[in-house]
């Protein structure tokens, strides 16, 4: 079983860019090249093409990501989530992404839904769904920040931690 640490944190890795990427993907491009493309009429192939396979993606990714950092924790998940000594920056990442996970698929997603008309609702509740998904989605994207910091300074035994 001595592989299942390196791959843990590989997958934990890769899942955890694909998640971020497209965090980012969604806040820096997609949302500014909708507004370009409502302008020409196009926005309605994005929404119907992109978007909801990149939002996929990023859902699944979120939930990779979480179960292999969990996984990777192992016997010390508890420490960590209750923030005991020598396991500050850890926990700290550790609830930031599961407050981040929670938020693509409690809020983010029914949000999604509405908006992209992937469930039938009217064009109020349509617009209430996109201003919900944009200030959860930015939520994600200010929380990431920290999140990398704490995950960063876990992994590269930061002396304040």
């Amino acid at each position: 079983m001595d592989a299942v640490p390196p791959l843990a944190r590989w997958f934990h890795f890769m899942a955890g860019i694909m998640w971020v990427g497209l965090l980012y993907y969604f806040n820096f491009v997609h949302m500014a090249a909708l507004k370009s493309a409502a302008a020409d009429g196009s926005a309605a192939a994005i929404n119907r093409h992109v978007a909801p396979r990149a939002l996929a993606w990023f859902r699944w990714a979120a939930v990779a990501t979480w179960l292999t950092g969990a996984a990777l924790l192992g016997k010390d998940f508890t420490a960590a989530f209750t923030l005991q000594a020598g396991h500050l920056a850890i926990g700290i990442g550790a609830w930031l992404g599961t407050i981040m996970l929670v938020n693509v698929w409690a809020l983010l997603w029914p949000a999604q839904k509405l908006a992209l008309g992937l469930i039938e609702a009217s064009e109020a509740q349509r617009g209430g769904a996109r201003r919900r998904a944009f200030i959860v989605s930015r939520l994600n994207l200010v929380l990431s920040f920290p999140l990398l910091f704490f995950m960063g300074a876990a992994g590269h035994g930061a002396s304040y931690f």
